[in-house]
This record gives C-alpha cells, sequence and structure tokens, in this order.
C-alpha cells in the first residue's frame, strides 16, 4: 500500500504527465493546407460581375460593394513538388514551374470576396504565412490601393517582409512567369528584388515599411515598378510612388540613384557617364553614398538643404585620345559628375513636388526637427501635401574619385 504522503507527491507529477499526453489537438497537416506564395491583382474583365458564381457569399439575397471588381491569381505550392536545394533551371530544364506550383484565379468584388471564391476551388485552407510577393498591376494602383492594403495589413499570416510591387500590364501575366533560373516564379520574384537590394539597384521597401510610410503625415509610400520581358523575366524600371492610396506615376530608372542618394542609402550600385567632349568621355562607378539634412526658418518659410556625398570608381575610357593620369583632370570628371548629378536630384525633387508627394519624408523631419511650427501651420497629412509643393530645397553635391583601376592612363 502507498501511503498518503506518498500518494500526495505522485498526484501533481500524474497530473502534469497527462497534460503532455494531450497530443497535437490542434494540428493541420501541411497537405491540407494550400501554401500560397504569391498573389497577382488585376482589374476584372468587363461583365464579370454578371458571370458571377452562385456560390459567392454576395450572391443573391446580400448586399453587392459598389466598388470596381478584381481578378485575384494565386500561386500555390504543390505539396512535394518544391525543390529544397541546387537543381536544374527554371522553365527550359527539369520541372517546369508549371509543375512547382498551380496558379489559380478568381473574381471579386473585393479582394477578400475573390479570396473566398478561390476557397470554393480550393481543397485545402488557403494559408499566407509563406507569402512572398504581392503583384498589382498599374490600372488597380491608380484606382486605389486602400481595400488591398487593408486586407493583407489585417491579415495575421501576411510576412511584413514580403515584397509588393506595381506592374505595368497584367500582374497575372508576371505571377505566371517562367524564368530560366528558377523552378518557382514567385521566388524567382522575391530573389529579384532582393539581390536588386544588395546590389544597390534599389531601396530595401518591404511592404511593411510600405504600410508604415502609408500612414506618416510627413511622407508617402513607394513601391518598385517592375515590367516584364519578352524572355520571360522582370526588370525593374523605376519608383511606383503614391499620394494617399492612389499611385500618382513612376520615375525613370536611373532617378533610383537619386532617390537612394537623397536618403544616403547604400551599396551605391548605379553606373553613369561623364561627358568630356564630343567623343571623349568615361564610364563611372558610384561605390557609397552619404546624406545630410539643414532644416531652417527665412522669412517664415521652411528651407531645407540637402547635403550628398558620393565615392565614385573610373570603370572605363570610351576613347583613347586622352589620359587619366593627372589629378587635375580627375577633378575635372568630379566637376561634372557633380553638377549633372545635381541637376538629377534637382529634377526627381521638382517632380515629386509638383505631384504633391513627399516620398523623401521631409515632412518627418519637419515634424522632429520643428516640432512648433508643424503644429501651428501644418499638423495633418492634406496639408503637408500642400506645403510640401512650396518647399524650398537647396541641393549640394560632393563626389570623390576613390579609384580608377589597375591601369595608369
Amino acid at each position: 500500500m502507498i501511503n498518503s504522503r506518498v500518494r500526495r507527491l505522485l498526484l501533481p507529477a500524474l497530473a502534469a504527465t497527462v497534460l503532455l499526453l494531450t497530443g497535437c489537438w490542434d494540428r493541420l497537416e501541411i497537405e491540407e493546407r494550400a501554401v500560397v506564395l504569391g498573389i497577382a491583382v488585376d482589374a476584372a474583365a468587363p461583365g464579370a460581375d454578371k458571370r458571377e458564381s452562385e456560390l459567392s457569399h454576395t450572391a443573391e439575397g446580400f448586399p453587392v460593394p459598389n466598388v470596381n471588381m478584381v481578378h485575384v491569381t494565386l500561386q500555390i505550392a504543390l505539396p512535394g513538388k518544391i525543390p529544397l536545394g541546387p537543381g536544374e533551371g527554371g522553365g527550359s530544364g527539369g520541372e517546369s514551374s508549371e509543375q512547382t506550383v498551380w496558379a489559380v484565379g478568381a473574381d471579386g468584388h473585393t479582394v477578400d470576396d475573390a479570396i473566398m471564391n478561390l476557397q470554393q476551388q480550393i481543397s485545402g485552407r488557403i494559408f499566407f504565412g509563406h507569402l512572398r510577393v504581392i503583384v498589382v498591376s498599374e490600372n488597380i494602383a491608380r484606382l486605389g490601393m486602400q481595400n488591398i492594403n487593408d486586407y493583407f495589413h489585417r491579415n495575421p499570416e501576411v510576412r511584413r517582409m514580403a515584397w509588393m510591387m506595381i506592374c505595368k500590364g497584367s500582374a497575372e501575366k508576371v505571377m505566371r512567369v517562367s524564368p530560366e533560373l528558377e523552378r518557382v516564379p514567385a521566388l524567382y520574384l522575391m530573389s529579384t528584388m532582393d539581390n536588386a537590394v544588395k546590389l544597390g539597384k534599389f531601396p530595401e521597401n518591404y511592404v511593411g515599411m510600405y504600410w508604415s510610410n502609408t500612414v506618416k503625415r510627413g511622407q508617402e509610400g513607394y513601391l518598385p515598378y517592375v515590367e516584364m520581358k519578352k524572355q520571360q523575366s522582370i526588370e525593374v524600371k523605376g519608383i511606383a510612388y503614391f499620394k494617399d492610396d492612389r499611385l500618382q506615376g513612376m520615375t525613370k530608372p536611373y532617378q533610383i540613384a537619386s532617390y537612394m542618394a537623397i536618403k544616403g542609402m547604400n551599396p551605391a550600385g548605379y553606373r553613369g557617364v561623364v561627358k568630356l567632349g564630343d567623343d571623349d568621355g568615361v564610364m563611372i562607378f558610384a561605390t557609397s553614398r552619404d546624406s545630410s539634412y539643414k532644416l531652417s526658418l527665412r522669412n517664415g518659410e521652411l528651407h531645407m538643404k540637402v547635403s550628398v556625398f558620393t565615392e565614385i570608381n573610373l570603370e572605363e575610357k570610351m576613347s583613347e585620345g586622352f589620359t587619366v593620369s593627372t589629378s587635375d583632370f580627375l577633378k575635372q570628371i568630379e566637376e561634372r559628375n557633380r553638377t549633372s548629378f545635381k541637376q538629377t536630384i534637382e529634377g526627381l525633387i521638382r517632380d515629386m513636388q509638383e505631384k504633391g508627394t513627399d516620398i523623401f519624408g521631409f515632412g518627418e523631419y519637419v515634424r522632429a526637427k520643428k516640432p512648433g511650427y508643424w503644429n501651428a501651420h501644418i499638423r495633418t497629412k492634406s496639408n503637408w501635401q500642400q506645403a510640401f509643393k512650396e518647399l524650398q530645397v537647396e541641393v549640394e553635391v560632393n563626389t570623390k574619385i576613390r579609384r580608377i583601376g589597375m591601369k595608369a592612363k
């Protein structure tokens, strides 16, 4: 017989053991999930409302939202088909992208409505925990991103480190791209943007950072603008800039470097040509950047001075009619580059001021450094959008050649 003292000691231990034997009561096998890797959002084709499925929750008897219908395409991973290590190439070798993922689409009055309609077609529960890329067509972005941002922002499964991008033309075609270097289209799109950041070709701007910028009173959001090429690849064409939640336009590709210089972002990965005559010139490569702001009040008006410093390497000569071995010649290259880069930066700021779109965050700098002025004269985001148009911005650029290569002349 077990005495009462031993019994009192054993009962708590047995009770704890029972808790450990309950098992995974809320488990969900991976085969029962529809793992979404990428999403594309397009405008629905004309007449989509007349072809609406009877299974939709907005069918007869339920109120229909008075908004433009959208077409949502999901790129879903096929269980056991996603490569886990190095393998054969993408669309032309080994397993094609159609064998590793399944692209399926449906129309809806909102993004949530379209995804609910898609759930009717998919056996497993749609899961966004591995979502990597959200592609939105330019047409939809110009109508407004409020619904798209609201849906994904509220969804706890969506990672803030995913990429959202605006595309020229059909977002569905971008989502169905079949690249040579990658068997999974969504992972190709993600790696393209990640490598662009590493190479200094685009600022680090994940979807969480974009959402953060859109709610700031002194800044607007921006996203990468991409275009699909005939070779089944995508090209980063510029910065898609917004005012509130509506797309206002896109920068030129070379203006990405100007934006990153204003923000002092590194690494610096852009090349340029410095003309030294009718036929003479050199190719330069920016290696690093730095920037600083100085804010002041002049006659009651805001004045912003932006100072930019860049280090460059001389990459190649475009002709043999001159040498680069003297310091005077290097100073001439620096001065020509300083002048042209200053004009490019001023042009980008001027374009943004005409649109009233402060993607630089100058307004947030005003809030931080001149809170009294902000509270007395601006206060709201709409007021800053107007004040930004009148902001006096002075640009100062300094350039230093660090290396000229292995050849002395």
